[in-house]
């Protein structure tokens, strides 16, 4: 803290309204940056509304200027079509990283420089630390709300831009410091997990909107096919891939001797193959469009601790680079990989990259 004190700068912070953004915004505010607010507009309507009103309110409280950018009719294209194409073709999407590498950080850091800032600064839980491999990304110091999962697509941004004053703080701290400060934002409730999908139904949202007429897509719509175990027998029938997920095993409206579980799905051939524990388990993946925060360009493999879903600790594994793709061999067989989801490579605490899981 006593280094930005003596060298503040200008910083634009990503403001939503929520206790988070807030007290980013006061702490950098105290330390001596000037500070600049941007709220960026995703939903039409009434949400967007929502986040506007309280932004201009957080900024009001804090005494700075703040910029909305409407950003809804980007943000439907990039994140949440792609999200609802996802699913019908059988993936699981992720669209909180697709959203920061398009917009809370690739975006904000480009406006950041038009408008003269020195920094980019964002409520996220995470930490940006000097390493002899370069300035890289790591996990915030509250375990329980560290996002550097969702951020490894950032890996090869200029993280030296980047502040996150959050991110050694937990969340009570940061409830904490925005009573000191008397910011309004106190008391706001935690944000939902994906904000464009009402009441979490991401089914009822793909059921509604379908898939893109206008892309090339295998299924631009919602079709209904056969539940099929993996040795071929037919259980009975389903009404979209959409509405599974690998590993899923409740709701699957078929009879077996054995548990069964969702262990692939064949959007191509509308099938929704279902198998034992056992089908789960993988010891290998392909990693596709990988992003990397360190120089692999003469690395043949890389040990690692990799993370392939967001409520996971790393586990043991071996990385191969392959040009944008990487092989992945586990240590010990993992089960329940959703293709579409994200792979993360950690050292210890350090984000190495990342990319999705095909």
């Amino acid at each position: 803290m006593s280094e930005h004190i003596q060298h503040p700068g200008k910083v634009l912070v990503a403001m939503s309204g929520g206790v988070d953004s807030s007290v980013s915004a006061a702490l950098l505010l105290e330390q001596g940056y000037t500070v600049i607010g941007v709220t960026l507009r995703f939903l039409p309507g009434d949400q967007g509304d929502a986040v506007e009103v309280a932004a201009q309110k957080a900024a009001h409280e804090l005494g700075i200027e703040l910029h909305v950018e409407d950003c809804h009719v980007e943000f439907e294209r990039r994140v949440i079509q792609p999200f609802c194409d996802a699913y019908l073709h059988g993936s699981t999407p992720n669209p909180c990283v697709e959203c920061n590498r398009e917009f809370k950080f690739g975006f904000l850091l480009r406006f950041a420089h038009e408008l003269g800032c020195d920094f980019l600064a964002t409520g996220h839980y995470a930490k940006i630390i000097p390493t002899s491999e370069g300035v890289l990304l790591a996990r915030g110091a509250d375990s329980a709300k560290d996002q550097s999962y969702f951020m490894f697509c950032i890996a090869d941004m200029d993280l030296t831009r980047v502040l996150f004053p959050l991110g050694e703080m937990n969340k009570e701290q940061v409830r904490s410091a925005a009573q000191r400060f008397g910011l309004s934002a106190q008391s706001s409730s935690e944000s939902q997990d994906i904000c464009f999908v009402p009441d979490n139904d991401y089914k009822g949202l793909v059921q509604n909107r379908g898939g893109d007429s206008q892309s090339h897509s295998v299924h631009s719509d919602i079709q209904p096919g056969e539940i099929v175990h993996v040795d071929g027998t037919v259980l009975g029938q389903h009404r979209g891939v959409h509405a599974y997920t690998v590993g899923q095993r409740r709701g699957l409206g078929v009879a077996w001797h054995e548990p069964l579980y969702v262990v692939r799905l064949d959007a191509q051939h509308k099938q929704v193959v279902v198998g034992e524990k056992e089908y789960l388990y993988q010891e290998r993946i392909r990693v596709s469009h990988v992003v990397w925060g360190v120089n692999v360009s003469e690395v043949d493999m890389l040990k690692v601790g990799c993370q392939i879903r967001y409520r996971q600790q790393p586990v043991d594994a071996v990385v191969s680079p392959c040009g944008s793709d990487a092989f992945v061999t586990f240590d010990a067989p993992q089960g329940g990989i959703s293709p579409g989801q994200a792979a993360v490579f950690y050292r210890g605490e350090t984000v190495l990259g990342g990319g999705w899981i095909c």
